[in-house]
């Protein structure tokens, strides 16, 4: 109940945060969705066992992936001033470093296992 109320909080709290900066555009807003929705599995195999686990695990290297892919595919729209440009970077930067933390989360955790 607690974590299905803290996820929507968790998820405007930072998407207002990240409205702030001029370099994102709305497919980094939606990556930092998808990246607080990849984290949230994590924790959850982090605190499953057995097979729940290694579901949980399944599903976060899925999001994982399915996310890199997006995030390869990005590209800083035209016509943005080199500072817009440099902040848009920046914001990607960001992301690309906790979606980095997140599959050291996941490696820790697959070595634990095993």
């Amino acid at each position: 109940m607690k974590s299905t109320f803290l996820i929507p909080v968790l998820v405007v709290l930072l998407g207002t945060s990240f409205h702030a900066s001029a370099g994102q555009d709305e497919a980094q807003r939606q990556m930092i969705q998808r990246v607080m929705a990849a984290k949230q599995k994590l924790k959850q195999a982090e605190a499953a066992k057995g097979e729940q686990r290694k579901a949980l695990m399944a599903e976060h290297m899925s999001m994982m992936k399915d996310s890199m892919d997006k995030m390869a595919a990005m590209k800083p729209k035209a016509g943005m001033s080199m500072e817009e440009h440099e902040e848009w970077i920046e914001a990607h930067e960001k992301l690309m470093q906790q979606m980095m933390d997140q599959m050291m989360g996941e490696h820790h955790l697959m070595m634990e296992t095993k």
